[in-house]
């Protein structure tokens, strides 16, 4: 049985916070940790104590992680951001409600001796002879440890308590990766049993040192199961501080999916009942399972239900049945042709994951150019005077602040600068548009018309109504943008009655294996490349810019877009792909990759990204890409080996095994997730799951029920008796999931009871 986990969160909003700046504000911005390793960042908000950030994110989590956390910074042009303020929530918070979590939370002050990461080796043993008892604990070494120093290191030690006494180990300078194998022995004294506390330090010439971490057993626990292995240390035990009134709040949302997946087998009768519903006859769409599970399925759990329902049906080469369904069912139900696909239905959601899903490299294709325009050449812009900053233009230009009016003219031709060309590109990418989305336009744009057909419904059956609802907003300072907009309705609406020109009224039905063909490019752009042994030359001349393209089979590097030779690194080849210490290189934003060549060797490509948020992409695309690869690592080292040793762990053979664990189960939910027909089914499932009372009530009525129904719903007997029957069917393949479940935990239970030993 596989096993997954999910993190979806979203940073919404902040409010109160303290002022940073000279100016009496701040320039906030919000960093997503887990487990100490940053995951996501915010954009910052310039100038502002209560800003708006909105942006959602879903992790994918090995099972094991511990920890989610929030910090809030003020950006600083120069030198270092400051901290504002924190807030951590433990696994068991987050699970403790089914729902989530979803509220302001009071910002907390950022304690030095709390900010501990990484993992300690022990072997304890209790030894006994003529002299007492002896407490022996083999400190072997540590990994990950918080860097201390401005170098980015630390210069670690261990202190080992047994009641009274106390022993240390060496210190080992520059590492967060130490290698102690140091045997310390105390012996019991008089009194009560004690606990064994074994905490981490770093050494500093001047001043005191600084807390690295810690753990402690029982004594219950030191007699039964002397601690033998890998443990996370902890920061000291000490009373929970509520700072945060003086610190402002975070509004947050945080809810963790974790399923046990089942083998394919098991899901069949389920996927098959689905199936049926949208290749049926639309007379009877009203009584289908999937009829049933949209109503089964509450508001906010719509959007992760469409999202598995459309890959699912895509995986089955069917997602143009499915979406011409719900749209049947949409348009039957709506009485004005103006709130079409304006609810929170099944599907308004799954239309909108259908396109991000199989549109995402369309938009990217058709708009980056002109996006990455925008962000290279950084002009200001604002027509809003509620929010023009016009001291802005002159800290850009340095020659002096212009009017109102003045500003107003320049944010308009700059605008209409980047709109023609924006338009340009949308209107003349016909050709580029996935058939797939053509073909659900297209019955889309059919389905429509059939339901509204008369002569006043003629915009909605042309698929806009561009251009009716200028100048009547309460956004009066775009009126300025009117006449572009004006210029370019007749365009788009040509756009889009093109786009629903397609010949074919069916997909192909042939079942999918991925989103994409593997040769179709992920993720592109520039990046700095470093090769294993960059031949002496210094570090900073190593990197070299290179333009990268990363598909389902290659990670291809050349000069420029343009350039004609590429290397190419086969994606089966790969082995790990792991963040970079800051300090093996000195430079900021760097990850590996590691591959495997014919021969068994191993090689590493460094490359450096812009910023967190590129990092964080690359290795989510990349982890995704390898993930199917066997022989992964499961440690690497997270520095470089250079002068003869490693950064990281000082070890001085290149061979020598890693000394950090691997991260490939931690990606970032996009567009570019792998297809999983287990997966999405098992969503499903657990929908079920908390719809079965309805469902079971639904069984239960009775024919006596159904005139009432009838004249309260508007269905018919018949229509009520074929819903029945679809909850009879749907509870039948809940209760054979439910056993299926049962027998694997099962399974899993007497495993653990077997332990190591067992066959």
């Amino acid at each position: 049985m596989a096993k997954s986990s999910s993190l979806n969160v979203r940073v919404v909003e902040g409010r109160a916070l303290p002022a940073k700046d000279v100016s009496g504000s701040s320039d906030p911005y919000c960093l997503v940790k887990v487990d100490d390793e940053v995951v996501a960042r915010t954009a910052t908000v310039w100038r502002s104590l209560g800003p708006f950030w909105g942006e959602e994110y879903t992790v994918h989590l090995p099972l094991d992680f511990q920890q989610l956390a929030f910090y809030v910074l003020d950006e600083d042009t120069v030198g270092h951001d400051d901290i504002i303020g924190k807030i951590s929530l433990s696994r068991e918070a987050i699970t403790a409600d089914p729902r989530g979590i979803d509220s302001w939370i009071n910002l907390s002050r950022v304690d030095p001796d709390a900010e501990v990461q990484g993992e300690i080796c022990l072997s304890v043993q209790m030894l006994e002879d003529g002299r007492g008892r002896c407490l022996r604990c083999h400190v072997l070494q540590a990994r990950d440890l918080a860097p201390r120093d401005i170098s980015g290191t630390s210069d670690p030690f261990a202190r080992v308590f047994w009641g009274s006494q106390s022993l240390e180990t060496s210190t080992i300078k520059k590492t967060r990766f130490p290698h102690w194998d140091e045997v310390l022995e105390l012996w019991e004294m008089p009194g009560a049993p004690s606990p064994l506390r074994v905490e981490l330090w770093d050494w500093d010439m001047v001043g005191k040192n600084d807390f690295l971490g810690m753990v402690e057993f029982s004594p219950k626990t030191l007699q039964q199961k002397p601690p033998n292995g890998w443990f996370r240390l902890l920061p000291f035990p000490r009373a929970e501080e509520d700072s945060g009134r003086n610190l402002g709040a975070l509004r947050v949302k945080v809810r963790l999916i974790e399923d046990r997946v089942l083998p394919s087998q098991c899901y069949q009768p389920l996927v098959e009942l689905l199936m049926e519903s949208v290749l049926g006859p639309a007379e009877e769409d009203t009584a289908s399972p999937l009829a049933l599970l949209e109503e089964l399925t509450l508001g906010d759990c719509r959007q992760d239900l469409a999202t598995k329902l459309v890959k699912l049906f895509l995986g089955r080469g069917l997602a143009g049945p499915f979406l011409d369904y719900l749209t049947r069912r949409e348009v039957a139900r709506t009485m004005d042709p103006n709130t079409l696909f304006r609810s929170n239905s099944l599907a308004s959601k799954s239309m909108e994951q259908f396109m991000k899903l199989v549109g995402m490299p369309y938009l990217h294709e058709v708009l980056k150019p002109m996006i990455s325009r925008v962000f290279e050449e950084k002009k200001y812009m604002e027509l809003d005077p509620c929010k023009m900053d016009l001291g802005r233009t002159r800290r850009i230009s340095f020659k002096g602040a212009p009017s109102e009016e003045q500003m107003r003219e320049t944010s308009l031709g700059l605008l209409t600068g980047y709109l023609g060309p924006i338009v340009d590109a949308i209107v003349g990418s016909v050709g580029r548009c996935p058939p797939a989305m053509r073909l659900a336009f297209k019955q889309l744009h059919r389905r429509v018309k059939e339901r509204f057909p008369k002569p006043e419904h003629q915009a909605v059956q042309s698929i806009g109504n561009l251009g009716q609802q200028l100048g009547q907003g309460k956004e009066l300072w775009m009126a300025p943008l009117h006449p572009f907009l004006l210029q370019s309705v007749s365009r788009v609406r040509d756009f889009l009655d093109r786009l629903v020109d397609v010949d074919g009224d069916e997909e192909a039905g042939v079942p999918a294996r991925a989103l994409f063909p593997p040769s179709a490019i992920v993720r592109e752009g520039y990046l700095l490349k470093r090769k294993e042994e960059p031949a002496g030359l210094a570090t900073r001349f190593a990197f070299k810019k290179r333009y990268v393209w990363l598909s389902g089979e290659t990670l291809s590097f050349s000069k420029s877009p343009e350039w004609q030779t590429r290397h190419s690194i086969p994606v089966s080849h790969i082995r790990a792909v792991e963040r970079v210490d800051e300090g093996a290189f000195q430079l900021p934003h760097v990850m590996q990759v590691v591959t495997q060549d014919g021969a068994g060797a191993l090689h590493t490509t460094y490359l450096q990204c812009k910023n967190v948020n590129e990092l964080n992409q690359w290795l989510s695309a990349l982890r995704k890409a390898s993930a199917p690869n066997p022989d992964k690592l499961a440690a690497c080292h997270p520095g470089a080996f250079r002068s003869a040793r490693w950064t990281c762990c000082l070890q001085a053979e290149r061979s020598a095994v890693g000394c950090s664990r691997t991260h490939s189960a931690v990606t970032l939910g996009d567009w570019s997730d792998p297809l999983d027909p287990d997966a999405e089914a098992q969503t499903v499932y657990r929908q079920l799951l908390l719809g079965r009372d309805q469902l079971r009530l639904k069984l239960l009525e009775d024919s006596n029920m159904d005139t009432a129904l009838e004249a309260d719903t508007g269905a018919c007997p018949e229509v009520l008796a074929r819903q029945r029957a679809a909850a009879a069917r749907l509870l039948e393949v809940l209760a054979d999931l439910d056993r299926a479940h049962e027998e694997f935990q099962q399974q899993e239970r007497e495993k653990v009871a077997l332990g190591p030993l067992g066959p």
